[in-house]
């Protein structure tokens, strides 16, 4: 959001434009990266769940405990896929099967699942599955029994002085992170040996946004400025070059049902974004965007038939039913998730411009809104617990730092919603900031249906124990994150790789 004329502090690192594009601008580290691939193979990303649910023994009474929770150990499946195999081998509706935190496919994740009104007679094998039964429960999992989860993580074809560099960023990091790393030296870095406490920014990762097509959060802030139409044209035209030939055609045929016009409006404006707006002014022939757009795009698919079915015209104002009935065509997850996108860009871009600006990250400024940690939190994590917060004022700097430091609260920022609680000082005039230059206020989260939201805020710093070990030339992180926040925006710091290229 800055301005052109206002460079950022010295010897901070602009990031790739993909990364800009979603509100991440910058490195913490101006330290050199070691480049490589994190998914080599499945292997290579292992995830551990960190989880606050303790099942009752196995040989609990199945009236009031009528949730069967297993540990499942998954490799190279998606979340949803599993759910989906394991309740036809069980002969059983989905909606039976619940769990606390999805996770991308080409990995290795061990997670809970609660199977409802099963026996651990009843599992059934699955292949690249292995499935151990521990208790039962008188209810389902869900998100909220997610505390964090556990990392291991190989980064394949690293460059060959790649030891070296990582205790440079190590270095770094240890600095940012603060608390008892306040003053490390990076001449005496040892990443090799033993745990470090780093930090970065809290930012969402770039898969929180679409890594082949980043468009959520376009979706998103298309939606809460009230413009459905440009919404349901970004999600269902809006071609990317990574895109198959077969999507960008029919997405092509969308743009010009549209109609479009050139504008040199940037993405952050309203109507803005990659130069392009639907104006109104196309043919709206809906069916012919149906043969056009590949079977395979299905929610799109679902969009344009509600607009076919109403016969909407293109110059249909942009506020209007019409077009919000055809983006509810989508499941009502993902309509929370476009929402959920354009707070998380927004959070991204306040965050990049206090890193520009030089405010810290590990202790409050006067004007700050922190929280205090989660007690509760397994071992391993720095959780901070954002029902718990705290205005700073100029006389409780002092008394708030000191909590910082010791790991007992956060600094925070907004992921803006109806009832948000912005900042004061200098902190408030960067969240002020980067919402009016996104055309948005707080007040237009009051929205129908799914897309409604009162806002929360999140710490910016995300903390963490990280152990580094080289094996046959390759580094191997180990590392444990809160819920919510993203192994990837600790290790782009390292690789400094284009996340499409990884």
């Amino acid at each position: 959001m800055a301005d052109d004329d206002a460079a950022p502090r010295d010897g901070l690192r602009s990031s790739h434009p993909v990364e800009r594009a979603v509100g991440m601008e910058y490195y913490v580290s101006d330290a050199d990266g070691i480049g490589g691939y994190l998914r080599e193979r499945p292997d290579d990303f292992r995830v551990t769940e960190l989880e606050a649910f303790e099942p009752e023994p196995l040989g609990a009474d199945r009236g009031p405990y009528p949730e069967l929770v297993v540990r499942a150990t998954l490799r190279n499946w998606d979340t949803n896929d599993f759910a989906k195999r394991i309740s036809d081998a069980l002969e059983m509706s989905r909606e039976r099967v619940s769990w606390a935190g999805t996770k991308d496919k080409r990995a290795v994740t061990t997670q809970l699942f609660t199977l409802r009104n099963v026996d651990p007679d009843d599992l059934p094998e699955i292949r690249g599955v292995d499935i151990e039964p521990l208790g039962r429960a008188g209810r389902g999992l869900s998100f909220g029994d997610l505390a964090g989860n556990a990392f291991e993580i190989r980064v394949a074809d690293a460059v060959a002085d790649a030891e070296d560099r990582v205790g440079d960023v190590v270095a770094d990091l240890a600095a940012f992170a603060g608390g008892d790393a306040d003053h490390v030296d990076p001449d005496d870095a040892e990443p090799v040996d033993g745990a470090e406490t780093v930090g970065v920014p809290n930012y969402f990762g770039q898969q929180r946004f679409g890594s082949v097509r980043p468009v959520t959060h376009r979706v998103g802030l298309a939606v809460v400025r009230g413009d459905f139409r440009e919404a349901v044209r970004l999600y269902a035209g809006n071609p990317s070059p990574a895109e198959p030939d077969d999507t960008r055609t029919g997405r092509n045929r969308v743009d010009a049902a549209f109609g479009t016009a050139v504008n040199d409006r940037s993405e952050d404006e309203p109507g803005g974004g990659s130069g392009v707006v639907a104006d109104g002014t196309g043919d709206g022939d809906w069916d012919a965007c149906l043969d056009a757009v590949p079977r395979k795009l299905g929610f799109e698919r679902s969009m344009l038939s509600r607009l076919a079915e109403a016969g909407v015209e293109p110059s249909t104002p942009p506020d209007d039913e019409a077009w919000r009935a055809a983006l509810e065509a989508v499941p009502s997850n993902l309509q929370r998730l476009f929402v959920n996108a354009a707070q998380s860009v927004l959070f991204n871009r306040i965050t990049s411009e206090r890193l520009r600006r030089g405010l810290p990250f590990d202790r409050p400024v006067a004007g700050d809104v922190a929280c205090f940690a989660d007690g509760d939190a397994p071992d391993p994590l720095y959780a901070p617990d954002v029902d718990r917060l705290q205005r700073v004022s100029d006389e409780q700097v002092s008394i708030m730092e000191r909590h910082c430091a010791r790991g007992r609260a956060f600094v925070t920022a907004p992921l803006v919603g109806t009832e948000t609680t912005l900042a004061d000082g200098e902190p408030g005039e960067i969240e002020r900031d980067v919402l009016a230059e996104a055309g948005i206020e707080p007040a237009d989260f009051d929205l129908p249906g799914e897309f409604d939201s009162t806002g929360t805020r999140r710490a910016i710093l995300l903390r963490t124990d990280l152990d580094v070990e080289l094996a046959d030339g390759d580094p191997r992180f180990a590392f444990a994150l809160p819920s919510g926040s993203y192994a990837t925006v600790l290790l782009r710091e390292f690789t400094k790789a284009d996340p499409l290229d990884e």
